[in-house]
């Protein structure tokens, strides 16, 4: 026969013309060997377009925004569904009509179509031909349920909101939707209308229906194998290129939730898959071993004891273990080689893991010792005398090294670099955390642990499902990650890891940064910044510019946490005009505070007779306690007592902003009357002592009594007068009555009748007209207006607001300076009368410095945010700091308490005596996001590994040498810090934290 025979006869090519385009359509037949009417091909246009008129449906309803994705795709699934269980009946109905007794059809791929005669548009032949129906009743409702899922998630798939989201291209998102959509009708017509015949064919029969099955098959394991692939939803892959599925530009937790809602689907499947499909699968293949069908040996019961444990405690591992396994198995086709003749499957998983891991370790290792080799020249700070040499010697024994390498991963030891210098020796086997002990039980503690603290629980939400998603990629015991947000490093451990859980220990890095500190996590922060926030305008699969350094950006998790702003308060503490308004609106604010005080204190009593009796009011024991406390170091440190004079020199000055250090120093003198003493009196000044004072007084008190400022003497003998009963017009007033000894400040009648004046009365009628009084069973309708009108009442608070003034500001009307303001804030101004008497009333002080703080705060928001309207918004400002901010100093007890408590807001005021600037500091409570990046664990062993080597076997502890020195490549002051003490000195660390992962 010559070369020209034909490859196909013309009778074939004419066959091949037909099938073909059938099969690439997925059952469509367009071109017949006849004449056939012109809607045979309609009908078969429309059921082939019907999966995407039905998706689409669901598609319009999601884009409007009118129903969800998850309720758009199970409408299109369940609306195919119904189609194709129609479509079925229909076959069903046409062949009962046209026949009664037919003799049972197998299809044969191998065999023409043979030439229907057509009556009609919808006539039983057409039917017939179009869809020629099912054999088996079940494949008619399996068919039809899974023509119903594909469909469903065919639109969830391919909806174009998500579509643009992801790829941020309207065109790709055009070419998509179109081609995809085409691929879900290619396979639910060959599912549910006529299978075309595939071009894998086996055999001539298809008796079970099989090949109907086989394209949605298809699209499912494309979907799942995209899914999967998407797995890893780090921002860089393999940590070279960028992944283009990763969100752009992230910045807010808005925009990155939304670009990445698919992703997190995406990791659900996932978590399926690893979690209920995959180890299943892996003990079914496992199970059919033909080792297991002989008599066991020792190596049989090791390899495949080892293996089925694998499979629930490290899933991925055994996954990829068992595909390498197979995939040689495959690939040698020896049935002698050793591999096949001398080793079971259990003991090739055996081998193929312990390659696995310590070939991991190998690359790991080789990466950190070329970091250490090039950084050391590269960068400058790192180079020293003996680098070039050093770099020299490796070179030349660089197979040295990698045998160094070699022997660390094989005995799965740390690479010890000596000093962090280019000599790298095998470390000694260590445990994964390195140190010995339990876990979080040492730390450096200080004023800053409350923040990692209060972050810390939804840190770890965040982790739970960053890690059951895959965004950390594979996490195995050992895995470090560091995390970042403003000034706060996260470092995290994974400590141990199995079927659905993961246990890590989370530590916290200082937040003072030195210059060492600075460098590295200036570093750090332009890795992030270049991974996340500058990716608006780079081409896709961008590269990693910081390849080779030891922290490679993974993902962005939002965490609840508190965001730190500081402002420069110049322009606002130091205006005159701000200032001048300042005691005005302490006035105000504290007649608030106190009507605030007196009213739910009356809430605590049956009647209004009772009011009296609990005129001491109800600070708790602490409160009091921190309040004398606060009192005390006042009058040792600036006040004027014969107990200081010792102290005092020439160049002393009283009106010091900050006490001496010697007046620091001094000891808290002892409860009064412990120890009689023997005190001199002023000359000039009168001696008193009244009838029932005590004879053991303090020198302050006794000083106190003899020079009030100024006012008259008070003869000896004569006795002190009780304040006279205050004779209220409403008896409910006695419900809002302060406390007697609130009264008693010593102020002429002329500044009670300048208060007087000065008293904001509508402001003081508006705080009244608030009042409910819901507690009382019993009261008049006209309750409010009584206690307006009562005038006794008002002079008691004009007696308190006036105690309160002379008590911080004294007597004068001069505007207060900044500095007085600050002293205010803090609780540090200096000794006077009017304090030492607001001192001795504790609760009341504290009354007082809460009302300042919020005046100032008041302040600070006046002038940022345009002055108060009305007395009902300066009410929601007030009740706003008192619900949502604590407004104090960093240095309070109880601002540490308001960040555990999760205040939404704090407020501090600050000053700089350098540069001579005031600062406010806002702590907001808030979804923010925290950068994460994964580090590579044998460099941070390795370090850790020399840490303990210098620290306690060189012991070189000096805190300036040359291995805690910067170095941004390696983050080596960061890596010892996160060391456990005594060797680091994190302010943070967790116990173990189990995070469930399913």
């Amino acid at each position: 026969m010559g070369p020209d025979v034909p490859l196909l006869n013309d009778y074939k090519q004419e066959f091949f013309l037909k099938r073909f385009p059938q099969t690439v359509l997925g059952g469509p037949r367009f071109k017949l060997g006849y004449c056939a009417p012109p809607y045979v091909y309609v009908n078969q246009i429309i059921l082939f377009l019907i999966p995407w008129v039905l998706g689409g449906v669901g598609t319009l309803l999601y884009q409007l925004g009118i129903m969800k994705d998850y309720y758009t795709a199970a409408l299109s699934g369940g609306l195919m569904f119904v189609t194709a269980l129609v479509l079925q009946m229909t076959n069903l109905y046409a062949k009962q009509k046209t026949v009664t007794v037919e003799r049972m059809q197998i299809q044969n791929t191998l065999t023409d179509e043979d030439e229907f005669e057509f009556s009609s548009c919808i006539g039983s032949e057409t039917v017939k031909f179009i869809i020629p129906g099912k054999k088996y009743i079940i494949n008619t409702i399996f068919h039809s349920l899974l023509a119903g899922v594909l469909c469903g998630l065919g639109t969830w798939y391919l909806l174009p909101n998500r579509i643009t989201l992801l790829y941020s291209n309207i065109g790709g998102t055009v070419v998509i939707f179109v081609f995809g959509w085409l691929t879900i009708c290619i396979g639910e017509y060959s599912l549910i209308i006529n299978t075309a015949t595939e071009t894998a064919t086996f055999q001539a029969l298809d008796t079970y229906e099989i090949t109907a099955l086989m394209r949605p098959f298809y699209i499912f394991v494309f979907i799942a194998v995209d899914l999967a692939h998407r797995e890893i939803q780090r921002v860089y892959l393999f940590g070279v290129f960028r992944n283009p599925c990763y969100p752009k530009d992230v910045r807010t937790v808005t925009v990155f939730m939304e670009k990445q809602r698919r992703l997190m689907k995406v990791g659900v499947v996932r978590r399926i898959l690893l979690t209920l499909v995959s180890p299943f699968a892996m003990i079914a293949f496992l199970a059919l071993d033909r080792s297991l069908q002989n008599l066991h040996s020792v190596s049989v019961c090791i390899g495949f004891t080892r293996i089925f444990r694998m499979v629930w405690q490290n899933t991925e591992n055994a996954l990829m273990d068992i595909v390498v396994v197979s995939v040689a198995q495959m690939l040698v086709f020896n049935p002698d080689l050793w591999w096949n003749r001398s080793l079971d499957t259990g003991i090739r998983l055996l081998l193929v893991g312990i390659l696995r891991d310590r070939l991991l370790q190998f690359v790991s290792k080789l990466q950190f010792a070329i970091a250490i080799l090039l950084t050391s020249w590269t960068e400058k700070k790192q180079r020293r005398k003996s680098t070039a040499t050093l770099i020299t010697l490796n070179v030349v024994f660089f197979p040295i090294l990698l045998t160094f390498i070699a022997i660390s991963a094989l005995l799965s030891s740390p690479l010890l670099p000596l000093f962090t210098l280019p000599v790298f020796l095998i470390g000694f086997p260590r445990p994964v955390r390195s140190w010995p002990g339990p876990v979080g039980t040492t730390a450096c503690v200080c004023s800053d642990t409350v923040y990692y603290q209060q972050m810390v629980p939804s840190l770890a939400v965040a982790l739970q499902s960053a890690l059951a998603a895959g965004s950390l990629g594979l996490s195995l015991p050992g895995s470090h990650y560091l995390c970042r947000f403003q000034d706060r490093l996260m470092w995290i451990l994974v400590l141990e890891k199995g079927f659905t859980y993961c246990g890590v220990n989370i530590k916290g890095l200082e937040l003072q940064e030195t210059s060492c500190h600075a460098a590295e996590a200036h570093r750090v922060d332009e890795i992030f910044e270049m991974a996340f926030e500058h990716q608006e305008h780079t081409k896709i699969l961008s590269p990693n510019h910081h390849f080779g350094h030891i922290l490679t950006p993974c993902t962005v998790l939002p965490v609840r946490l508190y965001s730190d702003a500081r402002n420069v308060l110049s322009g606002i503490i130091d205006s005159h005009e701000n200032l001048k308004h300042l005691k005005d609106d302490f006035i105000k604010v504290l007649v608030w505070m106190l009507v605030q005080y007196c009213y739910k204190k009356s809430k605590t009593w049956e009647s209004p007779g009772s009011a009296n009796k609990s005129n001491k009011g109800s600070f708790s024991e602490n409160q009091r306690k921190a309040a004398v406390e606060r009192s005390r170091p006042l009058r040792e440190e600036d006040s004027f007592s014969v107990d200081t004079i010792e102290d005092w020199t020439d160049d002393s000055d009283i009106f010091d902003l900050e006490p001496s250090g010697r007046m620091k120093d001094r000891k808290e003198p002892g409860p009064l009357g412990d120890i009689p003493k023997v005190h001199v009196s002023i000359p000039g000044s009168v001696e008193t002592q009244g009838q029932g004072i005590p004879q053991e007084m303090s020198p302050e008190d006794k000083l106190y009594r003899a020079v009030v400022l100024g006012l008259p003497a008070v003869d000896k003998g004569k006795q002190q007068e009780a304040l006279p009963r205050v004779e209220f017009s409403c008896s409910y007033s006695e419900l809002l009555s302060i406390p007697e000894e609130w009264r008693t400040a010593p102020v002429p009648p002329s500044k009670v009748n300048e208060m007087r004046q000065r008293f904001p009365e509508e402001w003081y009628h508006f705080i009244l007209s608030q009042l409910d009084f819901f507690h009382l069973k019993e009261k008049p309708y006209n309750l409010p207006e009584a206690l307006m009108k009562d005038k006794a009442l008002k002079d008691l608070y004009i007696h308190g607001v006036l105690s309160c003034c002379f008590g911080l500001f004294g007597l004068d009307n001069t505007v207060p300076a900044p500095s007085h303001v600050f002293r205010a804030y803090t609780g540090g101004i200096p000794w006077s009368v009017g304090l030492d008497w607001l001192t001795g009333k504790p609760e009341l002080f504290q009354l007082a410095l809460k009302a300042f703080r919020y005046t100032f705060k008041l302040m600070v928001d006046k002038a940022s945010l345009g002055p108060i309207e009305n007395f009902k918004e300066l009410v929601n400002y007030l009740e706003e700091y008192e619900n949502d901010w604590y407004i104090g100093l960093v240095s309070d007890l109880e601002w540490q308490q308001a960040v555990l408590q999760e205040k939404p807001y704090l407020f501090s005021l600050g000053h700089d005596p350098n540069m001579g600037i005031y600062t406010g500091r806002v702590l907001t409570l808030q979804e923010l996001l925290v950068q994460v990046g994964k580090l590579n664990d044998e460099a941070v062993r390795g370090q850790w590994a020399n840490l303990s080597w210098e620290l306690l076997y060189a012991t070189n502890d000096d805190e300036e040498r040359y291995s805690i020195q910067a170095h941004p490549v390696l983050l080596r002051n960061l890596t010892v810090q996160a060391a456990d003490p005594p060797l680091g000195y994190p302010v943070y660390s967790s116990e173990l934290l189990h995070l469930p992962l399913f």
